[in-house]
């Protein structure tokens, strides 16, 4: 059942990092002409001379893209920060990088320079790179398996609020204004203030504690007060065998992750989940929304109140997504999501292509910019980070995060960055690109994805084992996972037989 710490912590954590991963994804889309103007006047008033335009586009796709490349860096540091520091300890150490951004960004129209915004969203990037990979280890590592698929997917919620936090906040109205937004950049300082105040008070991950730190007390006493009973026997015994089974490989690096035949399929699966989920083209809709919207009639003046409500949408359906995973299942979700989201696309072209012709065409591309949100936000959106954490045991999950965090930054940075290109060549027919991704994705997935949903880890290793052909040696009495053939070792366990 649902502890109250169990909810506690994952909130906590959930809006200390993943809150603000999606606030920053966001955040300068509304303010971006008084900040462009800013860059301008700081660029007068140093040189007397005003800025010229292409100088202008190239700062601004700086201020944009330098976010996701510093996902990919904090990706990058994953693997070493919480084998070090443990899951609760990498936690608190990236607000550090948060609240010094936030500090600097919201300073920053004070001390007249725009170069410290730059390197802000940097730094903002570092916390978003560790904080989407660490927030998702953390509690999948914290839940039990019958809750381990609503609790994944309560850090993509968080993202989704940020978002429409951003968006809400950036109104004209509010803060997105001449004088508002540097106190919007800012903001994103405080709920790391709140996680640093409060995170300290609740357990660290018992696996962790157990597997890595060998310390069963301490994973006892932290298990306990997440379960809320003091008889946690039975999981600290399925530690112990996922232990075991995994003390003849050590620590996975990410080098002999990509090397080892025994994790060969999660891996690919992980890569072309993450891939799949980024280059899909959600970004691509998301900054394409507006433009449509304008082209349907809508008034331009009420387009931020529509980019909002989609927002919203975005937000209904991962709530959605948090009650019906344990019951559907995670490829049922994956599935249907990439399905919507290809329609979408496709239909969207055509749309896009008869709108001159055709009257009612714009608000059929309205429908399909919902459908493919509300597509990507029940699958495609919240799954992937659950299944690293469920295909991938104590030892090589932290370097798989790293792996899938990686391509996930890496595709995020691409979509930005090529985006605007493929739409000046392509015009609407971009979207049949996006459209082909979410088929092969969708296609991957249901030759080779199994379901994890209720499974404990390691009899989720049994599934994958399978399709790796590597044979699984069972133990009478531990009932351990070995790949054959990787310690000689093993052999006393044969004879055994």
């Amino acid at each position: 059942k649902m502890t109250l710490p169990l909810a506690l912590v994952a909130l906590i954590s959930a809006f200390g990092s993943s809150f603000q991963y999606g606030y920053n994804v966001s955040v300068i889309n509304s303010p971006a002409p008084y900040m462009q103007e800013f860059y301008n006047r700081t660029y007068l008033d140093r040189t007397g001379v005003p800025m010229d335009s292409s100088f202008q586009t190239l700062l601004w796709s700086l201020t944009v893209s330098m976010f996701p490349l510093g996902g990919l860096f904090g990706s990058l540091m994953v693997w070493p920060m919480v084998n070090n520091c443990g899951r609760k300890g990498t936690l608190l150490i990236n607000n550090l990088f948060s609240i010094a951004a936030a500090i600097l960004m919201g300073t920053s129209e004070l001390a007249k320079t725009f170069e410290v915004i730059i390197l802000s969203r940097v730094v903002m990037g570092i916390f978003a790179g560790l904080a989407s990979n660490v927030v998702p280890m953390f509690l999948g590592e914290m839940s039990p398996k019958n809750l381990r698929g609503a609790i994944g997917v309560v850090p993509q919620l968080f993202i989704t609020i940020g978002i429409l936090a951003a968006q809400i906040l950036g109104l004209n109205s509010i803060l997105g204004n001449a004088e508002g937004w540097p106190v919007l950049l800012g903001l994103t300082g405080i709920p790391s203030l709140l996680q640093l105040l409060t995170l300290p008070f609740f357990p660290e991950s018992p696996r962790y504690l157990l597997i890595q730190k060998g310390n069963e007390e301490q994973a006892r006493r932290a298990l306990q007060r997440l379960r809320g009973r003091e008889d946690v026997d039975d999981e600290i015994q399925e530690m112990y065998q996922e232990d075991r089974s995994e003390k003849e490989e050590g620590q996975f690096s990410v080098l002999s992750l990509f090397t080892f035949r025994g994790l060969r399929w999660q891996l690919i699966s992980i890569i072309v989940m993450m891939a799949g989920q980024q280059l899909s083209g959600v970004n691509g809709v998301f900054y394409y929304a507006d433009r449509i919207f304008e082209s349907a009639g809508v008034q331009s003046s009420s387009i931020q109140y529509v980019t909002v409500s989609i927002g919203a949408i975005n937000v209904v359906m991962t709530l959605l997504a948090v009650f019906i995973v344990e019951s559907l299942g995670r490829r049922i979700l994956l599935l249907a999501g990439f399905l919507l989201c290809s329609a979408s696309c496709a239909i969207l072209t055509l749309a896009l292509n008869l709108q001159t012709t055709v009257s009612w065409m714009s608000y059929l591309s309205i429908v399909c910019v919902i459908a493919y949100i509300i597509g990507h936000a029940i699958g495609p959106s919240p799954i992937p980070a659950v299944m690293i954490t469920e295909m991938f045991l104590q030892s090589s999950r932290p370097a798989a995060f790293m792996v899938g965090g990686s391509v996930h930054w890496l595709s995020n940075f691409t979509v930005g960055l090529v985006f605007l290109y493929m739409e000046a060549g392509l015009g609407p027919y971009s979207f049949l690109i996006f459209c082909a991704i979410c088929v092969a994705t969708m296609l991957y997935i249901f030759f080779v994805v199994p379901e994890t949903k209720n499974k404990t880890f390691m009899e989720i290793n049994r599934i994958m084992a399978k399709r790796n052909k590597v044979e699984i040696q069972e133990n009478k009495e531990l009932k351990d996972s070995f790949p054959l053939g990787k310690q000689e070792e093993k052999k006393a366990l044969s004879s055994s037989e």
